[in-house]
């Protein structure tokens, strides 16, 4: 490889957390113009390499060299500056301002005398949306974007500040079909600039279509980099699990199904839902497809109590109850795993232990207090059963791969003997084999009675997991399938027309 075509090299990249060893002399080299995709199960040691990349950690040991030149940055600011963007899963952009203002949030145009030149920021940002193809104005508020082009201002944002590198940590989390195909149309524009991607999926079927190398981590370690075009999904599942793994094995269990568990009547609200009816039996799990905005998440927001609703009433084994908040839900024995779950489902800087017992502190209580041992003993027994990578149960959970988090929440819910389980893309960026656990922990809850609602845009999720599969489209039920008779094609002629 030539010094022309080697736009960044990081060399023997070593990083130390007080007892593990997060990256053991790692390499990694991105040609330019390339899109170079970044695998491995979380905790692999991807998010710490890019992270050191942009300066947000220092390094231990190794050396990055960035256009020919050895690289020192200080913190994510320095890497903008010298041509090194991160694009995360969750966006980093001010709701209440508009496109213009996020994309030069910081780096804003100033007249002589130190004032907003806001004249030429939107004709600055005007210029970048037209060279990426985008459709909306420079002056148009966040708040009013979908996740797709929240997406695109992010891009739009690293285009403005010349970045010769951009890291993409999920980019297609969340999206359709048709914004994938517009976000990797995207890419391609930027490859043919010279601009360079790294690419962070879990997603293995994208890689074939947008990458041109792929570099594999297993725990900590770089195990290999290959051309697209000579490995296979089977083969990089391998690789990063060092084992053998087919997700497509990890199907709903045969579990007998028993009577009716929860059912929802006339379910209404304003701009959001509309005459929503529906049951799910015991040892069931009811899959909810649709594309984003369907009202997936406003309909279980508003089961758990999250979000008023207007009219109609929910049953729970064929008793009515009033859930007008989170806390009678979790009393009525409703669970929930959030499709957010950072923002609505973990408290970030409390311990692992004390995630786990959030929801039933009250098992641990005597007399006023709480007993400690107790809580440790039944923590720690959940921590083992579920394979929760962590290195004490005083340990924050902000600190966890989203993979460790989310068995933390399914903790929570089986420690409080829930009735019902809800949950809302329970895979989100999770690699493969996490992915395969956390649906053998949703089959062992489904043979416990569980009754569960899964949500899920990635339709073969759907199709393996689901006893029966509803659809939705702008806030109303289109279609209702049991397993053996839904597919992809019968699912998205319901998500779209109707």
């Amino acid at each position: 490889m030539t010094d022309e075509t080697l736009l960044l090299e990081m060399r023997n990249i070593t990083k130390r957390f007080p007892g593990v060893v997060a990256l053991d002399r790692v390499n990694l080299n991105v040609k330019r113009g390339e899109v170079h995709v970044l695998v491995g199960e979380n905790g692999a040691g991807k998010s710490t390499l890019m992270k050191i990349l942009t300066g947000a950690y220092s390094k231990d040991e190794g050396q990055i060299f960035f256009m020919g030149e050895e690289l020192h940055v200080k913190n994510p600011r320095e890497a903008l500056d010298r041509g090194i963007s991160m694009i995360y899963q969750e966006t980093s952009l001010v709701p209440h301002l508009n496109v213009a203002e996020n994309i030069y949030l910081g780096r804003e145009p100033l007249f002589p005398s130190g004032w907003l030149n806001k004249s030429k920021q939107y004709d600055w940002a005007e210029k970048i949306l037209k060279k990426l193809h985008l459709c909306f104005l420079p002056t148009t508020q966040i708040t009013k974007l979908g996740i797709a082009q929240r997406r695109m201002v992010e891009i739009a944002k690293a285009l403005s500040a010349d970045s010769k590198i951009m890291i993409m940590d999920e980019p297609t989390a969340a999206l359709t079909k048709a914004e994938i195909d517009e976000l990797f149309s995207l890419i391609s524009q930027l490859k043919k600039t010279g601009i360079s991607v790294i690419y962070i999926s879990h997603r293995l079927e994208e890689i074939t279509e947008i990458g041109d190398r792929v570099t594999v981590l297993r725990d900590g370690q770089k195990i290999s980099t290959n051309e697209i075009s000579d490995v296979d999904i089977l083969s990089l599942i391998r690789m990063m699990v060092g084992r053998e793994v087919d997700e497509t094995l990890y199907k709903k269990e045969d579990v007998k199904i028993g009577e009716e568990c929860l059912r929802v009547e006339g379910l209404s609200r304003r701009g959001d839902l509309n005459d929503i009816n529906f049951t799910v039996k015991k040892g069931e799990i009811l899959g909810i497809a649709g594309l984003v905005g369907a009202g997936r998440t406003e309909l279980v927001r508003a089961i758990v109590g999250a979000d008023p609703i207007d009219r109609g009433k929910i049953f729970i084994e064929k008793k009515e109850v009033k859930i007008r908040s989170p806390h009678d839900a979790i009393s009525a024995g409703i669970g929930f795993l959030p499709e957010n779950r950072r923002d609505d489902g973990l408290a970030l800087d409390l311990s692992v232990k004390d995630n786990i017992t959030l929801a039933n502190v009250t098992r641990f209580t005597r007399f006023g207090w709480i007993s400690k041992s107790s809580e440790n003993s039944e923590s720690e027994t959940y921590r083992k059963d579920l394979k929760i990578k962590c290195q004490q149960l005083n340990q924050s959970v902000k600190f966890l791969s989203g993979g460790n988090q989310q068995k933390i929440l399914i903790a929570r819910w089986l420690i409080t003997n829930t009735k019902i389980l809800i949950c809302d893309e329970p895979t989100r960026g999770i690699d493969v084999g996490t992915k395969a656990e956390i649906f053998g922990l949703i089959n062992q809850l489904a043979k416990k009675g569980v009754a569960v609602i899964m949500i899920s845009s990635y339709l073969p999720e759907i199709l393996t997991m689901s006893d029966r599969i509803m659809v939705m489209r702008e806030g109303c039920i289109t279609a209702r399938f049991e397993k053996e008779d839904a597919n992809q094609e019968k699912i998205l002629h319901y998500a779209t027309v109707g």
